[in-house]
Order: C-alpha cells, then sequence, then structure tokens
C-alpha cells in the first residue's frame, strides 16, 4: 500500500512494499538499502539528525563511538509489594511480580505525569502506576478491581500499551494489545488507560508479540513472533496498516519474515549458543525507528534467561541497521541481584526527560539452581541515557571535519548536540561546492561546554534567514570533543519537530515543539 512513497528523509520505499524477505538466515544482516545509495539531497525538516549511521556523513575524519545506557542507583525503581503482584507462582517457585512485559510507559501531557503498565503477578493481570519524576512511583487505588491498581485481570503473556496523541476519537486514546491463551493479541481502547473496552483480535501471533505505530509513515506495525527451529529460532514477522482493528486480520504464515538475530550477535562464553530474537520493542524518535532488541543468548540450566536488551536503527521503518552488538542494558553476572536474569524492554521504548532518555526494563532475580522454573522476583528497573546519546562523533586535540551530504531544510536556526572541550565551528557550502558568506569557519561563533541544544550563530548572521538556498552541506570542525547530532529548527526555540518517543515533561503532544522549554519543564517535575 506504501510502495514508492517518500518518507520525510527523502527514502523512496521499494516496490513491493513491505519487502519480501523471504527465509531470514544467520548471516549478518545486509547493509540496508537506504545506506547502500542515500538520497541525492535529504530533508531534514523532520527531527534531530543523528550520527548513528553515514546516511548523513558525505566524508569525516571523526571517530565515531556508540555508548550504552547507564542503571541508576535506585534500581529497581517499581517492586512487588501488593498480595495480588507477591501470591503468585511460575514453575512451583514463588514469583513475585512487578514487571513491564514491554506493557508500557508513557508521560501524558494533559494530566503532566508519568505513568506505567505493567505485569502484577506472575502472567496474571494488568496494573496501573504514576509518577511525577519518572523515578518515584505509586501505585493509586482503582474503581476497577476494588481496593487494588489493577486495571485488567485476565491471564496474560506479553502486552504492549500506546498513548495515541494522534488519535481523534477520545475513546480510544489508549490502546491495549495483549497476548492471551486464544493464540493472538485481544486490542481494547480506553480513554483514561484505566478502563477499558475490547474492540477486537488480531491475526494468530507468537507470545511475545507486540505493536508500535510508526508516526512517520501513519501505520500500525504488528511486530509477530515466529519461531524457526531449524534456522534463527525465535525471530519476527511484519504486518503494517493505517487502520488498528481493521489492519489487524492476517493469516497463519501470510505477514512477511522481518528480522531475527544473527551470527554478529555474540554468543556468552559460558553457553556458546546461537542468539536469537526475543523481543522488539520500537518507536519513532526524533527522525528515525529506535528498534529495542531483546537478545536471547541460551538457556542456563541454573538461572533465569540472561536476556539483554540490544539496539537497531532504522530509516524506512523495515530494514535494519544495527553496528553495535553490546548489550545496551544489560544482565548482571551478580546472583541475587535484581536483574541477574531475563532483562526486557518496555513499550515505548524510551522517554524524553531534559537533557537525558529513560528507559524502563524488567528484571528477574531468577532462583539459583533453578533455570526456566525460577524466575524469582521480577521488577522495574531504569537505565538513562544522554538525550541523542546514541553515537557520537568524536576528535581529540587534533582538528577533525565532518561534512554531511547535501540537505534541504526551510528553518532557520542551525542547532547542535555537542560536549566541547575544546572548540566546535560550523560553516555552510553551497551547491558550487565554495563556502557561502558569512557563514564561513572563520565568522562562526566558537561553542563550547556541554549542551544537548545549543545554537550556532556566525557573526553578521545569528541564523540562516540570509541563505539564498537551502539545500546546502555543513561542515563541522570539531577539536577536543564529540558531536551527537544537528538539525535546523524553523523557531529560535530549537523544537527539532521530530518524534520524542514516549514522550516526557514540557512536550504537548507526540513531536518536539517547545526546544528548550523542556529543560525548565524538567526542574519542574523534579
Amino acid at each position: 500500500m506504501s510502495a514508492g512513497q517518500t518518507l520525510h528523509n527523502g527514502i523512496r520505499l521499494s516496490r513491493p512494499w513491505p519487502p519480501q524477505t523471504g527465509e531470514l538466515t544467520r548471516e549478518p544482516l545486509a547493509t540496508p538499502p537506504y545506506l547502500q545509495k542515500p538520497p541525492a539531497v535529504i530533508p531534514i525538516d523532520t527531527g534531530r539528525q543523528l550520527f548513528v549511521d553515514d546516511f548523513l556523513i558525505e566524508e569525516t575524519t571523526l571517530k565515531r563511538t556508540y555508548h550504552l545506557a547507564e542503571y541508576q542507583p535506585a534500581n529497581p525503581v517499581l517492586k512487588p509489594d501488593k498480595p495480588w503482584e507477591t501470591k503468585t507462582e511460575s514453575g512451583g517457585q514463588p514469583a513475585p511480580t512487578a514487571m513491564v512485559f514491554s506493557d508500557g510507559v508513557w508521560y501524558d501531557p494533559q494530566d503532566h505525569l508519568f505513568k506505567l503498565w505493567y505485569m502484577a503477578g506472575y502472567c496474571d493481570g494488568t496494573a496501573y502506576a504514576t509518577s511525577k519524576d519518572g523515578v518515584h512511583w505509586e501505585k493509586p487505588t482503582l474503581d476497577g478491581v476494588a481496593g487494588t491498581n489493577l486495571v485488567h485481570i485476565s491471564r496474560r503473556d506479553s502486552g504492549t500499551v500506546w498513548l495515541d496523541q494522534e488519535e481523534t476519537d477520545a475513546a480510544r486514546r489508549y490502546k491495549l494489545f495483549l497476548y492471551d491463551s486464544r493464540g493472538g493479541m485481544s486490542i481494547h481502547f480506553s480513554p483514561d488507560g484505566i478502563h477499558w473496552t475490547e474492540a477486537g483480535r488480531t491475526g494468530p501471533t507468537g507470545d511475545r508479540s507486540t505493536v508500535h505505530y510508526d508516526a512517520f509513515r501513519k501505520v500500525w506495525v504488528y511486530n509477530i513472533r515466529e519461531y524457526l527451529p531449524k534456522t534463527v529460532g525465535r525471530c519476527r514477522r511484519y504486518w503494517e496498516n493505517p487502520d488498528v482493528l481493521a489492519g489487524a486480520k492476517w493469516a497463519a504464515g501470510e505477514p512477511p519474515m522481518w528480522v531475527g538475530a544473527d551470527e554478529a550477535d555474540p554468543r556468552r562464553d559460558d553457553l556458546k549458543t546461537p542468539c536469537e530474537l526475543y523481543n522488539l520493542d520500537c518507536v519513532s524518535y526524533e527522525s528515525l525507528t529506535l528498534g529495542l532488541f531483546t537478545i536471547w543468548r541460551g538457556q542456563p540450566k541454573d538461572r533465569a534467561k540472561p536476556n539483554e536488551v540490544c539496539l537497531g536503527y532504522s530509516r524506512d521503518g523495515f530494514h535494519w541497521y544495527r553496528p553495535d552488538r553490546r548489550a545496551f542494558v544489560p544482565v548482571s553476572e551478580k546472583p541475587g541481584d535484581w536483574n541477574w536474569g531475563n532483562v526486557q524492554s518496555a513499550g515505548g521504548c524510551c522517554l524524553v526527560v531534559g537533557d537525558k532518555l529513560y528507559f524502563y526494563v524488567s528484571g528477574r532475580t531468577g532462583v539459583p539452581g533453578k533455570g526456566t522454573t525460577g524466575s524469582g522476583t521480577s521488577s522495574t528497573g531504569l537505565a538513562i541515557l544522554r538525550r541523542d546519546g546514541f553515537a557520537s562523533m568524536a576528535a581529540g586535540n587534533t582538528a577533525g571535519t565532518l561534512t554531511t551530504r547535501p540537505v534541504r531544510f526551510t528553518g532557520d536556526h542551525l542547532f547542535v548536540n555537542a560536549v566541547v572541550k575544546g572548540e566546535l565551528c560550523a560553516e555552510v557550502i553551497g551547491g558550487d561546492g565554495k563556502v557561502v558568506e558569512p557563514f564561513t569557519r572563520a565568522n562562526c561563533k566558537p561553542i563550547r561546554g556541554d549542551s544537548t541544544i545549543k545554537q550556532v550563530q556566525w557573526k553578521g548572521a545569528n541564523d540562516l534567514s540570509s541563505l539564498p538556498h537551502k539545500t546546502v552541506k555543513f561542515r563541522f570542525h570539531l577539536t577536543d570533543g564529540q558531536l551527537y547530532s544537528f538539525w535546523v529548527s524553523p523557531e529560535a526555540s530549537g523544537a527539532s519537530h521530530g518524534y520524542v518517543a514516549a514522550g516526557g515533561p514540557g512536550f504537548t503532544g507526540p513531536t518536539d515543539t517547545v526546544g528548550r522549554q523542556t529543560e525548565s519543564a524538567q526542574a519542574t517535575s523534579r
């Protein structure tokens, strides 16, 4: 239905769409077609432009480094402490549970609250918690099940909650997708995330299937677990449709194969087991699709699955680029830790909280010696990354440069996210290959310091409004620093007009329309 469509970044989708990939293999992922042949001119009006790949880079002497999230010290931030969370079992062992199993963590701009949905009791109901800062959580008493914070009481496996800020029907603002014993997902709508009405069902799925909304293309993507024992084991099929209900119908085997783990995913030294893709949560972040890949690395006999969350990036919503196969959010190797086993991601993937990204994950203590039958206590933790901090382009004491491919924009204000101990300057290069006056390196006011939103200005031109043609290249000159992203905003506030994943304090909708105001909003939420 979208074949031939040109995306916000100039990528033209292939025919047919989605691609019919055939059988998956353990060969490392192929380079995405948009990296093999980028658009001649890349539009950059949507979102911050990240350096996770070479899509935007024509040439550079800077060094790319990929960064990992760090657990915050007070983990876990949500623990099982209610009777309906603690009086449950798994494999005959006690299994107190208050964990995101995808589910969802969102910031609701209408209520100015962080909201979290989670598995309450092992494979039992779905419960709801709120927070003012994303760290300290409350479990409100609700009217669904008297005296509890339960919002859905059916037995369950994986679930996804989506705060749909583009929905025009207030009764369908929240969407819940739950895998159950009937072999697919039930679809529910709610005006408040508390009171749910079942509206339909999907076609057949595996047990750890998820759903996300591709905000760039305005389609719902059903992320369907498949199991291929002779090749890649657990993996994913793909199904998309703009209609969340009518588009959820498919026959077994009809959705095309999408992605799995491969030989580039490192095996554990103690197991040597080929990896599998246990789960995949996705979200639109700034100008690209972010994927949180839960990688299964085998099943020890004496502990819960040592699953870990890794990263992938896509600029067309289908083809993945996974340059760094390290665990972005790892399991602990210390028995007894809250995350000794089975670290998995949350629906919505991450929130933008001031100059940080918040990633919520599940973790299990496990029961030493019990393997799959010993989940132990399952909780929810928090890991944090710098905003846009997935990859940086860096220079040391020797100056380096980065020149973009030709880009096109309508805004007037160039911004960067950077840490600079030395100096960062930028210049504008026209279609003739010459630097455009007065946007020269010599005229650029040097940038120093640490900021996730810093405007670039020149002597004689505080912005780009006098630029005669807005199809140009940018060349950045950097000494002793790291450059994370750049973007051109129509406002002096630095609003990127990109997507902000699961939201955050200060944002008024699914995109960044406020720029620097989010910094003061973060301070207010503390």
